[in-house]
């Protein structure tokens, strides 16, 4: 494939309301707006990394009647100062080019200087007719409130797993290959909510398939992830309360050069769907639906064992190992102290 890294992400990017997933409260709000003709001047859209934010604001300009020559990204990150939002002010003055108004998509707005929001709100409070403003931020707590006041809220949702899964799959399918149900699903658990990070990873794993069909392996490859085998032993081990086996499965995966982030991840992910599956049988199973069929039967067959030794504490312990993980010099040592904390002595 000769495709750049972002270039999937820019191909399937959406182009119009019909194509945004996973946002539909936000779609239909908009598009009700629209239809009434109940548009604001001011929008503020939140929500993290991925999730569609932009997407959604360059949609919004083109339904609002921006043409490209009046539709204006700026990022925030890169234009901080008071004379940035001046230079903005005396811009936004100005009469579109060719079209019924002028949109300004300002992206991690949350990075202004207080001196810039302090000039941005001036301009909030007494905007041009012609002009709409889309802010965009993964911080609002970084927002002053003056500036959310006077816009329209909206938070974008972190998509499912099992939303992504269906996404890459689609994706793949379009571009001549076909994604085995266990790729597309470990794919959606390393993007984190993220559209743009689960189709540059689909990037990187199609350009380097030797065939037309992606394998598990292929994605564990490319992405560094550790293999469910392992996450499977360790669970294996916890459950009997026993240290065999445990240490050595974590000790495999740092040698596969897993990261252990990752690793943390599946086996944290896992080990609440086991519990829930023990406490909340039709939960835990709606939980499931994100895993392979084999995935899901390994985690009945352990949620069902009385003499497990899983429980409240052991997930809580396994939530600190993995926020330690990126801190610890050994990345593997928080989870490995977690687990002989969790055993205790052999």
């Amino acid at each position: 494939m000769s495709e750049t890294g972002s270039s999937l992400y820019q191909k399937y990017r959406p182009k119009a309301f019909t194509d945004v997933i996973g946002q539909d409260h936000i779609v239909k709000t908009l598009q009700g707006a629209l239809k009434e003709e109940h548009t604001g001047h001011a929008y503020l859209f939140i929500g993290s990394r991925g999730t569609g934010k932009t997407s959604v604001a360059r949609i919004l300009a083109r339904e609002l009647g921006a043409r490209e020559r009046d539709t204006y990204e700026i990022d925030a990150a890169s234009n901080t100062g008071v004379d940035n939002i001046r230079a903005l002010r005396e811009e936004a003055a100005t009469m579109p080019f060719e079209s019924p108004r002028k949109v300004y998509i300002v992206d991690e707005v949350h990075m202004l200087s207080k001196g810039a929001f302090n000039a941005f709100l001036k301009l909030l409070e007494e905007p041009p007719s012609h002009v709409v403003f889309i802010l965009a931020t993964t911080e609002l707590e970084k927002v002053p409130e003056t500036i959310i006041s006077r816009c329209q809220t909206f938070t974008f949702k972190k998509p499912t797993q099992k939303v992504i899964a269906e996404m890459v799959s689609r994706v793949a399918k379009s571009e001549g290959f076909t994604l085995e149900p266990a790729s597309a699903e470990l794919i959606s658990l390393l993007a984190d909510g993220s559209f743009r990070d689960a189709l540059s990873t689909l990037q990187k794993i199609l350009a380097s398939s030797s065939d037309k069909k992606v394998s598990v392996e292929e994605v564990v490859t490319v992405t560094g992830a550790p293999k469910i085998e392992l996450v499977h032993r360790v669970i294996e081990g916890l459950a009997a309360g026993v240290s065999k086996g445990v240490l050595e499965a974590v000790g495999e995966a740092v040698s596969a050069n897993a990261d252990m982030g990752v690793f943390c991840m599946l086996l944290i992910q896992r080990v609440r769907i086991l519990l829930m599956l023990r406490y909340a049988p039709e939960f835990g199973r709606e939980l499931a639906t994100d895993l392979t069929a084999e995935d899901q039967a390994t985690l009945e067959k352990f949620s069902k064992e009385k003499e497990s030794k899983i429980n409240s504490e052991t997930l809580r312990k396994l939530i600190l190992a993995s926020i330690e993980t990126s801190r610890s010099p050994l990345p593997q040592l928080p989870l490995e102290l977690a687990i002989m904390e969790l055993v205790g002595t052999p």
